[in-house]
């Protein structure tokens, strides 16, 4: 069966690739997440933050560091086979929560001063780009900032990592404030 380019990856793909593997985009050994993570935490700028939300949080890795820089954090993913890896991963931080929620059709009815999209708007259909932006925009808080992190390399995903991009600050009314693009990756930093 083909999917229709204009529809979002949902639960089921992610699903078929964590019951292949429990790491399917090896962020604990890559070198490339681990370079990744490091400057998304750089561009945080040693800032603290109240309440933290991580979409896409898949075993932790990269929350554990988040949480670092957080009162609280909610960090989700759309299934839940990586949750549970995440839970443990951050044991030793309970002001990190987890759900298991699909932020293309979900929201969770709170404010936040950090909000971190790490590679995964680009698995989310335009519509679906367009939703979650408004929500990002109506759950930052004043003087709050949000973290774009997007691959830009191709795949079968509904929309590349620039695309992305595009149609989120389309659809928001944020500006990027800092940008950084290196060649597998961009970061936007939107306030």
């Amino acid at each position: 069966m083909t999917r229709d380019a204009n529809d979002s990856h949902g639960a089921a793909h992610f699903q078929r690739l964590y019951d292949a593997n429990p790491d399917p985009w090896s962020f604990r050994t890559s070198a490339y997440e681990q370079e990744k993570y490091e400057r998304t935490v750089e561009v945080l700028r040693g800032r603290r933050f109240r309440s933290g939300f991580e979409a896409g949080c898949s075993i932790g890795v990269l929350t554990r560091r988040l949480a670092e820089r957080c009162d609280t954090l909610l960090a989700v993913d759309i299934v839940e086979a990586p949750l549970e890896t995440a839970r443990t991963a951050c044991a030793d931080q309970p002001w990190v929560r987890f759900a298991c929620m699909d932020i293309a059709t979900n929201w969770p009815g709170e404010q936040f001063d950090l909000i971190v999209l790490s590679e995964v708007l680009y698995f989310l259909s335009p519509e679906a780009i367009a939703c979650v932006a408004g929500w990002v925009t109506e759950s930052l808080v004043s003087g709050g900032m949000a973290v774009l992190v997007n691959w830009l390399g191709h795949g079968d995903d509904p929309v590349s990592g620039d695309e992305a991009v595009r149609l989120f600050l389309a659809a928001s009314r944020l500006a990027v404030t800092l940008a950084i693009r290196r060649p597998r990756y961009r970061i936007d930093v939107v306030t």
